[in-house]
């Protein structure tokens, strides 16, 4: 007789190790969310203003660098290939981590993200297909609609204050991760025109030492930091996207800990770069990136030529369904149940959410349409436009549930022993049972000895009052 299976909860209760992780890498991403968000802003007064629009042209074609070495490159170019590079790192990290120590590392858990990021992959990129059939537009930029920018999300979670649990969070963090993956794949498959092998080879010869160093435990950040440098250089003029250098080296750092070791250093590296990654290197691509026209002209156009409606729908409408498609079918066939917490609705919302392309997607646009500068500003008004409606229909979507998101994170942070781990941690720990009867002894003793001094008061105001009615009931 064969053993009853067992129903997997799908996006349950994170374990406090994952959680504490979620919430530290949350966090700097908010941050840099929220900086993104304005420097997003800032480049599109900047660019529309007439006085001030001249002077962006001329800021971001600037060019700076050694042209002896291929990089004489104009700022927003450096902003592209050169700043990238590390948020790029930090997936590769991240990515990594993932592999070995998070959700991806059991295949059983890894299956609901992987599927649900390549169907939200897959889904914009045919809505973008049909579309431009349909209206007989360009295909080279079907990509576009496909990347998630996990930063402007969180941004626009703390804007709404929405109090997202932690296992929803975690899945839009591991949905990102993925997607990062894959961008990168179409990146280097897809974008890569022609190939200097002398260069390329130069930089795979750069990254076998930077593996045998980090393998030899060799530390100093002034033996990494030049190298690294090398390496993207080579990178860059070999003609595969430089970013692909930061992905490669992020992912040979090592996310495991040895004995005596509190972080690994994949974590620890992760911990000192993702600030300067999330509040300098995204925020500045942003300013260089999303300077695009906004007038009413530009506006009909991007809701009236296939290519950039086929962006806004693969993000608002691909996006979503891809994502919710995906969950619900892998919940479906590896007989995985929604958590009892959560509802079909939350992940909807959640996949609404993804559909914020922001950085990656500029990316691609940019590589999609290079050399034709019209349609690349308007792919790049598509994205900004497509953002904003996924921002805006998750925001409403995420209010709806935000008083049951609330009670969710209260229960999840509650900590009424005060030992720095929440109760709903404990549940199973003997100690902090005893912990708490002792906590509801005391306090169970000092509402006695409370309700003892108020009764000895009550008596007390009693018998003044009656010693008062006999004297004034005295004859005179």
């Amino acid at each position: 007789m064969s053993a009853p299976s067992t129903t997997r909860k799908a996006l349950g209760r994170l374990s406090l190790t994952e959680r504490n992780f979620v919430a530290e890498a949350l966090r700097t991403e908010t941050v840099g969310g929220v900086l993104l968000l304005l420097a997003a802003i800032a480049s599109l007064v900047w660019a529309n203003i007439p006085a001030l629009h001249d002077s962006y042209e001329t800021v971001s074609h600037f060019h700076i660098g050694p042209a002896s070495l291929g990089l004489d490159l104009s700022l927003e170019h450096w902003a592209a290939d050169g700043l990238l590079a590390i948020f790029f790192f930090v997936a590769g990290i991240e990515l990594k981590r993932e592999l070995v120590a998070g959700d991806l590392r059991d295949p059983k858990a890894a299956v609901l993200p992987v599927v649900a990021a390549l169907a939200g992959m897959a889904v914009p990129a045919l809505v973008y297909v049909l579309t431009n059939v349909a209206g007989g537009g360009s295909m080279d930029g079907w990509a576009v609609p496909t990347a998630t920018d996990i930063a402007f999300a969180l941004a626009v979670l703390a804007v709404i204050g929405t109090s997202l649990p932690s296992a929803l969070r975690a899945f839009l963090l591991t949905l990102a991760v993925v997607d990062d993956l894959f961008a990168i794949l179409i990146i280097a498959v897809f974008f890569t025109d022609s190939l200097n092998f002398a260069a390329l080879g130069g930089a795979a010869i750069g990254l076998a030492v930077f593996w045998l160093l980090l393998r030899k435990g060799v530390r100093g950040w002034y033996v990494y930091v030049p190298l690294a440098l090398v390496i993207w250089a080579l990178m860059y003029n070999s003609g595969v996207h430089a970013t692909i250098a930061g992905v490669a080296m992020g992912l040979m750092l090592r996310c495991t800990t040895h004995k005596g070791e509190a972080h690994s250093p994949g974590e620890h590296i992760e911990h000192l770069v993702r600030p300067v990654s999330a509040g300098l290197a995204v925020p500045l691509f942003a300013l260089f990136s999303a300077g695009v026209s906004v007038s009413g002209g530009a506006v009909r156009d991007v809701f009236e030529r296939p290519e950039t409606l086929g962006v806004v729908l693969g993000l608002v409408v691909g996006k979503t369904l891809g994502i919710f498609g995906g969950t619900w079918l892998t919940a479906r066939f590896t007989r995985a149940s929604l958590s009892d917490d959560l509802a079909w609705a939350d992940v909807f919302a959640v996949a609404s959410l993804a559909g914020i392309g922001f950085t990656v997607s500029l990316l691609i646009g940019e590589l999609a349409f290079e050399g034709d500068a019209v349609l690349t500003d308007e792919v790049k008004a598509a994205v900004l436009f497509g953002s904003l409606i996924s921002a805006l229909l998750a925001s409403v979507l995420l209010k709806l549930r935000n008083a049951k998101y609330r009670r969710l994170c209260d229960a999840e942070d509650r900590d009424e022993d005060e030992d720095g781990i929440p109760d709903i941690y404990e549940e199973d720990n003997p100690a902090y049972h005893l912990r708490m009867a002792e906590i509801y002894e005391r306090k169970a003793a000092e509402h006695r000895r409370i309700a003892h001094v108020k009764d000895e008061e009550r008596r007390a105001l009693a018998e003044v009052s009656a010693g008062a009615g006999e004297e004034g009931n005295r004859p005179a």
